[in-house]
């Protein structure tokens, strides 16, 4: 039995695919019942506070934004359980001369932490920029043919999240993957503009993204989260302009297939971006 946490998640959902495809016996984590969640057959949905949430599993994909301030009391369980293997979803911001401030940096490395404390063996996932950002922009499109934000000639490498499925896939599955840390990106470079423009021609349309100040649009990201977090998060993004992104092989290395390019992302999600 495998344990997926943040199992209805852009990754969760792919991964529990993958797994059932597989024939794994396969507990999907979800705040959603079961008749929401829209898994596959067979897959047990259960929530995280549940009591028998690990009753006879042996390994777990520990996505933290779904366990949240619960991560310790997650592993915990697990240990407790008999659960000997953790894949956990982690962020490309940890690395070496990271800002250790940073919001995003703080949480995950501290859930690492965690995982490194807990006797668990464990394997570290750290994509870079997720291709499903470019779903912030699914409102704009469909109303027209401009997108405005910010940033036009922030570069990243995004990588498709099933990708990032695949590897949590065989780093579950297979030998090898102790105490591993992956990285993982796309197959290459795009700026803003050009994902949207990307967007555009898998959808037969010419898309133009519109460069605005930060200030007018500051207010529109991550309402939720507290406005000091969203202006490290937004300086963050500025330095990607004119960067040069980390593009790893990571995702051929363990599946056995390069990554797909944001090109092919946006053929999969094409009806993310009709009305």
């Amino acid at each position: 039995m495998i344990v997926v946490t943040g199992a209805t998640g852009n990754v969760g959902r792919a991964l529990v695919g993958r797994l059932v495809a597989e024939g794994q016996s396969v507990r999907a984590v979800s705040r959603r019942d079961a008749e929401h969640a829209a898994l596959p057959s067979g897959v047990e949905v259960t929530r995280l506070e549940s009591a028998d949430l690990f009753e006879g599993a042996s390994k777990l994909f520990l996505h933290v934004q779904a366990t949240g301030d619960r991560t310790g009391t997650v592993l915990d369980r697990a240990r407790a359980a008999g659960v000997r293997h953790v894949v956990m979803l982690s962020s490309g911001i940890i690395q070496e001369g990271a800002d250790e401030t940073h919001p995003v940096h703080v949480m995950h490395a501290r859930a690492e932490q965690l995982v490194r404390d807990s006797g668990l063996e464990w394997t570290f996932l750290r994509p870079n920029a997720f291709s499903t950002n470019a779903l912030q922009w699914a409102g704009q499109i469909r109303e027209g043919d401009t997108v405005r934000g910010p940033f036009a000639d922030a570069v990243t490498a995004p990588i498709h999240e099933d990708d990032i499925a695949a590897v949590a896939e065989r780093s579950l599955l297979d030998a090898g993957h102790h105490g591993a840390v992956h990285r993982l990106t796309g197959p290459e470079a795009v700026t803003n503009a050009g994902q949207v423009a990307t967007i555009g021609r898998a959808l037969g349309r010419d898309l133009t993204y519109v460069e605005v100040p930060i200030e007018e649009v500051e207010a529109d990201f991550f309402p939720d989260m507290p406005r000091q977090a969203v202006r490290a998060v937004l300086k963050s993004f500025a330095a990607l302009v004119g960067s040069q992104p980390e593009i790893t092989s990571a995702v051929e290395e363990v599946t056995g297939r390069p990554a797909r390019t944001f090109a092919q992302w946006a053929e999969d999600h094409k009806a993310d971006f009709v009305r």
